[in-house]
């Protein structure tokens, strides 16, 4: 026993917290995830197949392929300038393609032309015959200007209004290098022809979003009430805990449907709908602390040095509480996840073409009887895992920082 308290008091609060999440193996698995979302959502487009904006580039001639399906792409130049985008719109939203993509079957040379057939999807393919000038595939172009060919070679004008002259060959093997690519759709597409992984993906920044904004602004007001109610009792606690009672009384999915249709449909109205919901177990958990933390003795010595209420409140006894406030932040973040799910399925969430994993789900419900149930199924997977990961952390949490357990300290 000598020893353990020797121990303890060699390591901080925190680092007998950490050391003891460290071997707890489901939590640490559940942060694993957490990790590798935040890495998927902050890298965004970067790291996404279809780095479009949304990840909403639909090609409907290759719609609910399975897993693994692989086609050839024609990239031919749009006739316009590229847009400036933000950083931030750039991470949050995407880029669009400065091509436009054309499935092909097969495709030939004929002279300044590139004629190919188009993919069509069936055991027969039969594909319309479509002519593109070799030019107008590798360049936007001028369309108010001509385009002429002699000798081998092409003259144009491009949209910035410069005037080219390059010989056929060179761009046949422009075409071949670089518009003409072989893409591989590892999840499969879904029912617009859009990239299920890349989808998938686009969602992961709405599921974490929800969970940090609504989390915060759930922590914000569930504190600074709950801490009211419990500190200054009285009628102050009295009209507090009926406010609490009643919002308590209401069904949650209830009162986001009545909050997003008050904000309006859209991202941000989700976020604070959510967090509008969640402060109530705080504020309830944040009251009971400060009911018995009123009662000590280094509240009284603050009261005798004449440190405001605030002072107090905010400084020597919220950070006395946190520990709990933190571990059901973390369930609440698994609840966020799941009712802007519930939410997006409802079409109360954020709008089209915005990708979220309970919009997913509802696109596809009706392949969960046909062989293509995968469309639904991996939006839940995803859904699944990443509540799993929030819940597994918040247990590990729960575990760690008992102040009341002697069990795993670390060694000095």
């Amino acid at each position: 026993m000598a020893q353990e308290r020797n121990n303890i008091e060699s390591k901080s609060l925190s680092q007998i917290a950490w050391y003891r999440l460290k071997k707890n193996k489901l939590s640490m698995f559940g942060l694993g995830v957490i990790l590798f979302a935040v890495f998927i959502a902050v890298m965004g487009p970067l790291i996404r197949p279809d780095g479009t904006p949304y990840s909403n580039d639909q090609v409907l001639e290759i719609t609910t392929k399975m897993p693994g399906f692989s086609v050839d792409l024609l990239h031919v130049k749009k006739n316009q300038q590229p847009k400036d985008i933000s950083f931030w719109d750039y991470v949050t939203r995407g880029e669009e393609h400065d091509f436009t993509a054309v499935p092909i079957y097969d495709y030939s040379f004929e002279g300044e032309n590139l004629v190919v057939e188009k993919y069509t999807g069936g055991e027969i393919n039969n594909g319309q015959m479509v002519k593109y000038n070799l030019a107008d595939v590798v360049y936007a172009l001028d369309y108010t200007a001509e385009i002429t060919s002699s000798n081998g070679f092409i003259d144009f004008y491009t949209e910035d209004k410069v005037k080219k002259h390059i010989a056929i060959e060179v761009l046949v093997a422009q075409v071949k290098e670089s518009n003409i690519v072989s893409k591989t759709y590892y999840l499969g597409t879904d029912k617009y022809g859009r990239d299920m992984l890349s989808r998938l993906m686009a969602g992961t920044w709405i599921s974490l979003f929800v969970g940090f904004i609504s989390v915060f602004i759930s922590i914000l007001i569930g504190i600074t009430l709950g801490a009211m109610s419990g500190y200054f009792r009285g009628w102050v606690d009295d009209l507090i805990m009926w406010f609490i009672n009643v919002v308590w009384s209401i069904p949650t999915l209830l009162l986001v449907i009545a909050i997003t249709m008050a904000l309006g449909k859209g991202t941000w109205q989700v976020f604070i709908a959510v967090g509008l919901t969640m402060w109530v177990e705080v504020a309830r958990v944040v009251r009971g602390q400060m009911l018995s933390l009123r009662e000590k003795e280094f509240v009284e010595a603050g009261k005798a040095l004449g440190f405001s209420n605030a002072r107090i409140i905010f400084k020597h006894i919220i950070p006395n509480v946190l520990g709990p406030v933190i571990v059901i932040s973390a369930i609440n973040f698994a609840a966020a996840i799941l009712i802007e799910a519930g939410l997006s399925f409802l079409g109360f969430g954020a709008q089209p073409p915005q990708a979220t994993w309970g919009k997913i789900i509802a696109e596809h419900k009706g392949y969960l009887i046909t062989g293509k149930a995968y469309l639904a199924v991996l939006p839940g997977i995803a859904i699944i895992l990443m509540v799993l990961a929030f819940v597994l952390v918040g247990n590990g949490l729960r575990d760690s920082l008992d102040s009341k357990s002697t069990d795993d300290i670390p060694p000095v």
